[in-house]
């Protein structure tokens, strides 16, 4: 990977750096979303080792999990991140608009605009696949039960929604009216709308609600390896790139004498053990090389992106999920209002 060499100097460094900082235990708090609850368990397993044998610092690391963008407004509300590795960047630009804490440039920090690793939606079904749903078109038969997260609290939600309206905008005559009236009848179909992606997953694999569940690659996968024999993924035809990014919360981490300490952490992800941690999560890591070597797990699709299909996130935010967006047209509409 181009960058490795120089993000592996880049840690040592760091570390190098922060020797004099001695034994005592750092508090260190990752403020992620929903779905990388095991990721983070994994890198703050080896960078905590990594970063221990080369300072003889012990980082004592913390994590919070939610929906993306209710973790963002915990975060302008006061909640003390050193990083944030959330579902957007449009989560982590409204941080840096309304506290200040990182720079609105802070994409351009890290490589990849800040994404160390990326993922897609695809479905989640029961074995059988008993409504024989292979397609974005199938979601809204008459009787399809569709679980997905609501897009107003949840990242994973936000890209579930935007992968079936570029679907539908690739059809035959396909047009953003048809989109809005495809997504419109999605929502129709969907039982519950929990707050966020785990949540989402647990009502359909745990309390068994719905036929079919909209998931991050990662999150579809995690459920094949926690209940065996339960439930097959079907890979749609075109689906959305989903590139969660990741920042220091600047002025937190200075605060709390962690930056060079939230530097290497970040920095880590980009390196070779980072990107096969990503891999063996089931995340894509950006390493091609590594990549190549989970090719047996990510199968090829067409993917298309925010910036070609929709304009970026923040045309994206204020079209169709800020207040009286098309996303609360949708739901009104189907409310009946």
């Amino acid at each position: 990977m181009r960058f490795s060499a120089q993000l592996k100097l880049g840690v040592i460094a760091l570390a190098v750096s922060t020797f004099s900082l001695g034994a005592a235990a750092k508090d260190f708090l990752n403020v992620s979303y929903d779905p990388t609850r095991e990721l983070y368990e994994a890198v703050n397993k080896d960078f905590g080792k990594y970063w221990e044998s080369r300072t003889g610092q012990k980082i004592n690391f913390k994590q919070s999990h939610g929906g993306s963008g209710k973790q963002a407004r915990a975060v302008i509300d006061g909640l003390d991140a050193d990083v944030v590795t959330l579902a957007l960047a449009a989560d982590i630009d409204v941080i840096a608009e309304k506290t200040k804490i990182l720079p609105k440039d802070w994409q351009k920090k890290l490589p990849n605009n800040a994404t160390p690793y990326t993922s897609t939606i695809v479905f989640l079904v029961r074995k059988g696949n008993p409504k024989a749903i292979k397609d974005w078109g199938d979601l809204v038969k008459p009787g399809v039960g569709i679980i997905t997260p609501n897009p107003k609290t949840s990242g994973g939600a936000r890209w579930n929604y935007l992968a079936a309206w570029a679907w539908a905008k690739h059809q035959a005559g396909g047009n953003d009216a048809k989109a809005q009236e495809f997504v419109r009848q999605i929502y129709k179909n969907t039982k519950v709308l929990d707050s966020g992606a785990r949540g989402a997953t647990t009502t359909f694999a745990e309390r068994g609600i719905g036929d079919v569940l909209l998931a991050w690659e990662n999150e579809a996968y995690l459920a094949l390896r926690e209940q065996p024999g339960k439930f097959e993924i079907v890979t749609p035809s075109l689906s959305i790139l989903a590139e969660p990014p990741v920042a220091i919360a600047e002025k937190n981490a200075e605060k709390k004498g962690n930056k060079y300490l939230a530097q290497g952490y970040l920095n880590f992800l980009y390196s070779p053990r980072g990107q096969q941690l990503a891999a063996e999560n089931f995340y894509r890591p950006r390493n091609e090389k590594t990549l190549a070597q989970y090719r047996h797990v990510f199968k090829p699709l067409k993917l298309v992106t925010i910036d070609q299909e929709f304009g970026g996130w923040d045309k994206v935010q204020k079209a169709h999920f800020d207040n009286g967006g098309i996303f609360d047209q949708i739901v009104k509409t189907n409310n009946g209002k």
